[in-house]
């Protein structure tokens, strides 16, 4: 009996070889991997190797010119439907199998290879090349190792950060249940009455929780989008009403930094289905990443544009706007274009990652350019220009599924 390593990446291909192989009393060692073959065949010491020349990795010429060094009295035999023959055994292979197999011949031709048998091929031209590309295979291989190590710790340490962002969003949201509470308590003078400069600093305490509340469910959110876990619930909703909810809670906003608002929301109800909610949620991320970057004595532009099967919201901002090479990635989590300490502007960096989320969740895309080009409520800016499309009739989001995490 011979043990007889198979690198092959087809299963079916696999199944077929083996089912042969162990027909002729041989015994058989599988891998897909150019790179776990090579490792295999220093382990298991084969007495003839089966390769495929397209295969992950490292490619079967590759594994072939590694193998011959290392085994240099082993039997290698290019099995394939896309190689090349003499390429093959220039490289080093023994033999040459075209694919499809002939499986009356199959038994006979590996008994052969066994014995002895190999194909003939200009063995100084063959041994010139098998030694300089032996020196290349070696390097390539050791930097297949190191990214496939490097690979591995990246993903652990996404892992990990998922896992903290779960975790430090939960321990940050317990807490503040007693402290809205108590807050209220005092605010409401429930606790006894309050001074001027005590209501001062209440008010001051309240706003400040406010935006911790906001960052805190922005985390939460983009940790449930990257777990695969954010949900929806749709129900029919007013488009026009939502928009006019958003704009209506940041004008104290707008006018508390001095920037002027225009806004152009048709007086007509633009029914959909969808997640009011959240739609809510993904419009004033827009409205308030504008506000962010816009200076006082600026302006910020919205206009809600419905059509028979869409509702698209255009944000256009006076700001200074974004580089080219920055408008691709404002929808990453966490990027931010100054992501420093002592960066100008606030935040988490994960909201329109949020907006990206819960568009596409309503059937619809968001894009960012640069503005100037169009009229957006009757103002034209040449600031950041977001355009949110959302269906009016979109199929509801399938139930998300638990992703394994790596």
């Amino acid at each position: 009996m011979a043990t007889i390593l198979h690198v092959e990446d087809d299963p079916q291909s696999l199944l077929l070889v083996r089912k042969l192989l162990q027909a002729s009393g041989h015994r058989v060692v599988e891998t897909s991997s150019g790179l776990e073959g090579a490792r295999l065949a220093g382990e298991v010491k084969p007495d003839l190797i089966l390769l495929d020349i397209n295969i992950p990795d490292l490619d079967g010429y590759e594994v072939a010119m590694l193998l011959r060094g290392r085994l240099p009295g082993v039997p290698i035999v290019a099995i394939t439907a896309e190689g090349d023959r003499a390429q093959s055994l220039a490289v080093g292979c023994d033999g040459f199998l075209s694919k499809p197999i002939d499986v009356r011949q199959f038994g006979r031709q590996i008994n052969e290879y066994l014995a002895g048998h190999r194909e003939r091929v200009d063995r100084e031209a063959s041994a010139l090349l098998r030694s300089q590309g032996q020196r290349i295979a070696e390097h390539l291989e050791t930097k297949v190792h190191e990214l496939s190590e490097a690979n591995q710790r990246l993903l652990e340490a996404d892992r990990l950060r998922k896992e903290f962002y779960r975790n430090v969003t939960h321990e940050l949201a317990t807490p503040l249940t007693p402290i809205v509470g108590y807050l209220n308590l005092l605010s409401n003078e429930e606790l006894g009455p309050l001074t001027g400069a005590q209501k001062k600093a209440l008010s001051a305490m309240s706003e400040a929780l406010v935006r911790l509340r906001g960052t805190i469910d922005s985390l939460l959110d983009v940790t449930q989008l990257e777990a695969g876990r954010m949900r929806f619930a749709f129900a029919p909703y007013d488009v026009a009403a939502v928009v006019r909810r958003v704009v209506d809670g940041a004008r104290p906003l707008f006018d508390q930094k001095g920037i002027r608002l225009y806004a152009m929301i048709p007086a007509a109800p633009a029914s959909a289905n969808g997640d009011a909610e959240r739609v809510r949620r993904a419009l004033a991320h827009v409205v308030e990443n504008a506000l962010k970057f816009t200076p006082a004595g600026g302006a910020v532009a919205i206009e809600l544009r419905v059509s028979a099967s869409s509702c698209d919201v255009v944000v256009n901002d006076s700001g200074p706007g974004v580089r080219a090479v920055v408008l691709a990635k404002i929808f990453e989590p966490f990027f931010q274009a100054d992501g420093s300490t002592t960066r100008q502007h606030e935040g988490a960096g994960v909201g329109l990652a949020i907006v990206r989320r819960v568009v596409e969740a309503h059937g619809g895309t968001v894009s960012a350019e640069t503005g100037g080009r169009e009229t957006v409520a009757g103002q034209s800016f040449g600031g950041l220009l977001v355009r949110l499309q959302i269906a009016r009739a979109p199929r509801p989001p399938s139930e998300p599924q638990r992703k394994i995490e790596p």
